[in-house]
C-alpha cells in the first residue's frame, strides 16, 4: 500500500486559492477514480474536485471553511500498488467544474473588489487593494478589524497575502493591546484636515413584519449583489435606445432553422445573429472593446462576447464566447448552444466565464421589450435585446410610404461615460441596428 496526496487543481487563470465548502466523504471512506470528493468555492465558480485514483481517505488536511492554495495538498489517500511517497507525489486531480454561480466574467481587478466582505453592523468596507480569502475576510468582519488595521498585518501567504493564521495572531495580539489598537483603528484627525470622500451610505433598516419571510442570500447572490453595486459605483452609466426592424432576420432564421438542426443537430436561435452584428460593430468601433485601468484605456485585441444566462436557481452567470470574430454563424450557433447548455446543467469550467470584453443580455427571452442592464466590470458597455414583436410600421417605397406588418425589436446600449461618450455609444448601437435591419437573406449558414 502507498499514500497518495490529493492536490487542489488549477481552477483557471487568476484563481490562486479556494475555500473548502464541504467534504463529500469522510476519513476512512473508500473512493473510486473520478469520484467527486470535496466541494470548493472561488470568486468565479463553485466546483467539485474529483480524485484521479481509487483508495481510502486516511486524512483530510483542509477542513470546511479553510482555504487551500492551488497545488496544495487537501487530503491523503491510501492506494494500492507501490505508488510514490506522499512527499514526492505531485500528480494533480483532474479539474471538473460543477458550476453553481456567475458572475459576470472577472478580471484581476474585479476579483479584488468582489473579495470585500459585505458591510454588516460594524460598517466595514475594505478596498480592492487588500486581497482577502473568504475565511480571512469573515474573521476580519466578525472582529471589526478596519482596513487601516489590515494594512498593518504582515501576510505570510503567497505574494504576502494574509492567511488565517496571520489574522488570528493579529486578533490575539490586539486583544492584549486595546489602547494601541484603538489608536490604529481610529487615527486622530486634526481640525485642518479636509475629508477626501463622502461617508459611506448607510442602509436603511428594514422592519420585518408578522408573516414576512426572511430569505438569507446564498453566496452566489451576495457576489452578484456586490458586483452590481460595485459597477454602479465605478461606472457612470448612460443608456441609448433604438428600435430595429428585424423582419429580414426573422425570415432568414425561419428559412434555415429546420435545415440547420437536421444538418448539425443544433438549434438555430437569434443569438448568433445578434452576436455577429455586435462583432461587426466592434470592428467598426474598437474603442467599445476596452477596459479602464486608472487613467489608462486598455484596448483589447480579442473580441470575447459574454452572454448573460439565467440559471434554474434564479441566479445569473455569463459564459464567454472566445474570439467570436473568428467564428462563422454556424460556429457561433454551436458555441452559444454549448455554453448555454453547460451553464444550465452546471458543467461550465472556470475559464468559460473569464475574459469577456463585451456582453449581451437577452431580456426579450422573458417577454420584456427593453431593459437597462448593468455593465460587467471591467468592460465598458453591454447591449440588451428585447422581445421581437409584430407591429404596423411605415415603410418608404419608390411608390411612397406604406404601412406594413413588421417584426420590430428594441435594443438598449448601456455604456461607461468615463470613456464612452454619447456619440460613440450611439453610433455603435446604430451600426448594430443597421447590420440587423439590413440582414442579407442570402447569408450562408
Amino acid at each position: 500500500m502507498a499514500e497518495y496526496k490529493l492536490l487542489l487543481p488549477s481552477m483557471g487563470e487568476g484563481v490562486m486559492e479556494a475555500t473548502i465548502i464541504s467534504w463529500l466523504f469522510s476519513e476512512g471512506d473508500m473512493v473510486k477514480e473520478d469520484d467527486s470528493v470535496v466541494e470548493i468555492a472561488t470568486d468565479k465558480v463553485d466546483s467539485d474536485v474529483p480524485t484521479p485514483v481509487s483508495g481510502k481517505i486516511i486524512k483530510i488536511l483542509k477542513q470546511k471553511d479553510e482555504v487551500a492554495k492551488i497545488g496544495e495538498a487537501i487530503a491523503v489517500l491510501e492506494v494500492s500498488g507501490a505508488g510514490e511517497p506522499v512527499a514526492e507525489q505531485t500528480q494533480q486531480p483532474k479539474s471538473h467544474a460543477d458550476v453553481q454561480t456567475e458572475i459576470p466574467q472577472l478580471s484581476a481587478d474585479e476579483v479584488k473588489e468582489l473579495e470585500q466582505p459585505l458591510a454588516k453592523s460594524a460598517g466595514q468596507n475594505f478596498s480592492g487593494d487588500i486581497y482577502l480569502s473568504p475565511l480571512v475576510k469573515n474573521i476580519a468582519q466578525q472582529e471589526n478589524i478596519s482596513e487601516t488595521e489590515l494594512q498593518s498585518v504582515k501576510g505570510s501567504g503567497l505574494e504576502g497575502r494574509i492567511t488565517k493564521e496571520d489574522i488570528l495572531a493579529y486578533v490575539a495580539d490586539r486583544a492584549n493591546k486595546p489602547a494601541q489598537t484603538a489608536a490604529v483603528a481610529a487615527p486622530t484627525q486634526t481640525p485642518t484636515q479636509t475629508p477626501v470622500s463622502a461617508p459611506a451610505p448607510v442602509a436603511v433598516p428594514v422592519k420585518v413584519g408578522e408573516g414576512d419571510e426572511v430569505i438569507q442570500m446564498d453566496r452566489v447572490r451576495k457576489i452578484i449583489a456586490d458586483a452590481m453595486v460595485n459597477s454602479k459605483r465605478i461606472s457612470p452609466h448612460v443608456t441609448s435606445f433604438i428600435e430595429t426592424d428585424v423582419t429580414n432576420v426573422v425570415k432568414w432564421r425561419t428559412k434555415h432553422k429546420d435545415l440547420f438542426e437536421k444538418r448539425e443537430g443544433e438549434k438555430l436561435t437569434y443569438m448568433p445573429i445578434f452576436v455577429k452584428a455586435i462583432v461587426k460593430a466592434i470592428q467598426d468601433f474598437p474603442l467599445i472593446n476596452v477596459s479602464v485601468d486608472g487613467d489608462k484605456i486598455i484596448k483589447k485585441k480579442n473580441i470575447n462576447i459574454g452572454m448573460a444566462t439565467a440559471l434554474p436557481d434564479g441566479n445569473l452567470i455569463v459564459p464567454v464566447i472566445k474570439n467570436a470574430d473568428q467564428l462563422s454563424l454556424s460556429g457561433l450557433a454551436k458555441a452559444i448552444n454549448d455554453l448555454a447548455y453547460r451553464a444550465r446543467n452546471k458543467k461550465l469550467r472556470p475559464e468559460d466565464t473569464q475574459g469577456a470584453t463585451y456582453t449581451i443580455s437577452n431580456v426579450g427571452g422573458f417577454g420584456n421589450l427593453m431593459g437597462t442592464p448593468i455593465i460587467p466590470q471591467p468592460q465598458v458597455a453591454i447591449l440588451a435585446v428585447g422581445a421581437i414583436v409584430k407591429k404596423p410600421a411605415v415603410l418608404e417605397t419608390k411608390d411612397g410610404d406604406v404601412i406594413a406588418i413588421r417584426n420590430l425589436m428594441f435594443m438598449s446600449h448601456s455604456y461607461d461615460h468615463r470613456v464612452v461618450d454619447g456619440s460613440l455609444g450611439g453610433m455603435f448601437l446604430k451600426h448594430v441596428h443597421d447590420y440587423l435591419q439590413n440582414w442579407d437573406l442570402d447569408t450562408e449558414i
